[in-house]
């Protein structure tokens, strides 16, 4: 990864054209949605209404059931905010798994924007198998607010994705998107590259979800003894722009009864004098024979 060219879009507002064109660099560039294989009606080009996603081996946990970043990925909840509106950051996601998704194929996200003002909008989705619409995998809401006014006109952008080739050895998510547990136990991202910053030069959702979830994961396994666990429930705020790193994950797991665990999650930026940065909670429960 390289932080070649990382810079805050907002402060290119009065030049329509370098704007688009920085806009067109960097969410071509951005790793979250182009790796998932989500794709966006209201960005690309020749995009219309397509929001269903192909579920890949990578998107599921040692017992099959599906992780709940790339779930959080395809539905971030910036409450109806597209980059041509404004400059959005995420506030709130909370999402709430009913369907673990084994046999799953591809998913559908169903999205509802409940208010749009002037700054905050407010969202929620459901999320269903695509090929049985009535199976629901899960509930999602959150919360976004616009940081900045864009150039009047701005237009839907080519696409720029991945081709991911599904197979059992796909590397982790959290590996893909630089995520490694460090030597102290920690689990961290490194300094902020250009592939997984959003156009105003912050963390983007996808890594900070990605590396939440690892993290959460690995501290849940360690009090309950075992990795057959399932996130149900998941809770994220996030409190500030993280933008330098590297990005480091403290996680407290507490073991509950019928099989529950629950892990608090605190991400702060080391390169930020230790800036809390993001705040998440999961809950998650033991898969029998998992």
């Amino acid at each position: 990864m390289s932080d070649a060219g990382l810079r805050d879009i907002r402060e290119l507002r009065e030049d329509r054209e370098a704007y688009a064109a920085e806009l067109r660099r960097r969410w071509g560039g951005l790793l979250s949605y182009r790796y998932v294989g989500r794709r966006w009606s209201s960005m690309d080009l020749g995009v219309d209404a397509d929001d269903t996603v192909a579920v890949r081996h990578d998107f599921r946990n040692s017992t099959g059931g599906l992780l709940v970043a790339p779930l959080a990925i395809c539905a971030p909840e910036g409450g109806g905010m597209s980059d041509l509106e404004a400059v959005p950051n995420p506030v709130i996601h909370s999402a709430q798994i009913v369907d673990a998704g084994h046999g799953v194929e591809r998913i559908k996200v169903l999205t509802t924007v409940l208010k749009r003002g002037r700054q905050m909008g407010y969202s929620r989705s459901l999320i269903v198998d695509a090929d049985r619409p009535e199976r629901v995998i899960a509930l999602t809401e959150g919360q976004g607010i616009s940081i900045g006014a864009v150039p009047e006109g701005l237009e839907r952008m080519p696409e720029n994705p991945i081709e991911v080739v599904d197979s059992p050895d796909l590397p982790p998510l959290w590996q893909v998107f630089g995520a490694a547990r460090r030597a102290d136990g920690h689990w961290a991202l490194p300094e902020l590259a250009v592939e997984v910053a959003s156009p105003d030069a912050a963390l983007h959702i996808g890594p900070q979800h990605v590396v939440l979830e690892a993290a959460a994961q690995d501290a849940a396994g360690r009090v309950a003894a075992t990795d057959g666990l399932q996130v149900r429930s998941w809770h994220v705020m996030f409190l500030a722009r993280a933008k330098v790193g590297p990005f480091r994950v403290d996680a407290e797991a507490f073991l509950g009864t019928d099989g529950q665990v629950g892990v608090r999650l605190l991400m702060v930026d080391e390169g930020d004098g230790g800036r809390a940065v993001t705040s998440g909670t999961a809950m998650f429960r033991a898969v029998p024979g998992g």
